[in-house]
């Protein structure tokens, strides 16, 4: 399979990396804005079957050219949600399939993801796919999820997607281990909340604060409602009384980005600083460490998973959380990628595998939940990783 990953930070960088460990893969080439950055992450791997380039993500001409030259299987988006439709246009007027860890942007009269499944009708009339939202959430939250659905529940009452982590960046007072630009957009956009014969809608910015404890080492974690893409997706396949994301970011977190948008330093537009155009968040991003770069400095795991309750197969009460953990020093020593952008990546590279192997193969715009789950967890011990089902006898929320 040939594929083209475009964007080299550390979601796509982690995606070359994780990806060069897989015979399937005949030649990748990883492509961002810095040619620099995009080498350096090819030289990072040391296979032939790698190559870095160039694009502009904000062009769609220039994608376009940039997939005849290299005339790839598929392309992987591994920038932020800025660029998605931009890529996916592309993609679409190229004929090629598309896949993301994301999804479009909502705005105050579009849910997220609205922007491309209006798309799906025309992507399956050129008989071509759009896999969108397969990173760890949404992604393998939403496989997650699927694998309740079908094989363990016969009523679901209640999805609820909980991330949580006890990571630590030590020497940095404010150090996200994820893009600001995106931490920014989910958490302070009004979180999406999913209920059977109300549908969707929104509610406060860090609304329903409640202690979930998570395994994996990790312990209680402070969680509260996000805007988040698998309320969009789970609801379209599977059948739930209630779909919620739930962050675990902690009250010095959540402080922190209500000064950031007090200030106005959340906005996207640009404003005048002595003659000079420049996006106040932009800014931020500038100011803030790469999350590439702060593995060594990071301690803790992070864990992602889904909390679901409803009936079991002979119609009993059931509550579990499945879930996937990944600690840093681990991700850090085996592949020297932390574990948040190694714990998205990995999840790509396996839908890319099914893909070719003929297991998965998405016509029109499609999310997680429109495939089987079991190959996926199958595959997940050949990538060094895992899953677990926990039961929730007191649904693991202590407060």
């Amino acid at each position: 399979m040939k594929a083209l990953v475009i964007g080299a930070g550390g979601v796509g960088s982690a995606i070359a990396n994780i990806a060069s460990r897989r015979s399937f893969i005949t030649s990748m080439v990883l492509v961002d804005r810095d040619s620099a950055r995009a080498e350096k992450s090819v030289a990072r791997v040391n296979d032939s079957r790698f190559t870095a380039s160039t694009v502009n993500a904000s062009d769609i001409s220039d994608i376009q050219r940039l997939i005849r030259e290299v005339e790839p299987d598929v392309v992987i988006n591994a920038v932020d949600p800025r660029f998605v439709m931009q890529i996916f246009t592309a993609c679409e007027n190229e004929g090629v399939t598309y896949i993301d860890m994301a999804m479009s942007l909502s705005t105050s009269e579009i849910k997220l993801g609205d922007l491309q499944f209006e798309r799906d009708s025309a992507w399956k009339s050129k008989n071509i796919g759009a896999l969108i939202g397969i990173g760890i959430e949404p992604g393998m939250s939403d496989i997650f999820a699927k694998y309740a659905s079908d094989h363990l529940f016969s009523r679901i009452d209640s999805i609820a997607v909980m991330d949580g982590s006890n990571l630590v960046v030590e020497g940095f007072d404010f150090a996200p281990s994820f893009s600001i630009w995106t931490t920014i957009e989910e958490c302070l956009n009004p979180p999406v909340i999913w209920e059977k014969g109300r549908g969707w809608y929104t509610t406060e910015p860090f609304s329903e604060l409640e202690t979930f404890d998570f395994p994996g080492g990790i312990g209680p974690v402070e969680c509260v409602n996000v805007e988040h893409e698998e309320v969009i997706l789970i609801p379209m396949k599977i059948d739930a009384g209630e779909v919620r994301f739930k962050y675990g970011l902690g009250a010095d977190f959540i402080n922190t980005l209500k000064t950031i948008h007090t200030l106005g330093l959340d906005r996207k537009d640009k404003v005048s600083v002595q003659g000079v155009e420049v996006s106040p968040r932009d800014l931020l991003a500038a100011l803030l460490p790469d999350p590439a770069t702060l593995g060594p400095h990071m301690k803790g795991s992070t864990c992602a998973g889904a909390l679901v309750k409803g009936l079991d197969k002979s119609g009993e009460p059931k509550a579990v959380y499945i879930y996937n953990v990944v600690d840093n020093e681990w991700s850090m020593r085996e592949y020297g990628d932390q574990a948040v952008v190694w714990q998205t990546g990995i999840n790509p590279v396996i839908a890319m595998e099914l893909m070719h192997k003929g297991i998965w193969n998405p016509i029109g715009v499609t999310g997680p939940e429109w495939f089987d789950a079991v190959p996926f967890l199958d595959l997940l011990p050949e990538y060094d990783s895992s899953w677990h089902i926990r039961d929730e006898a007191t649904t693991g929320i202590i407060k």
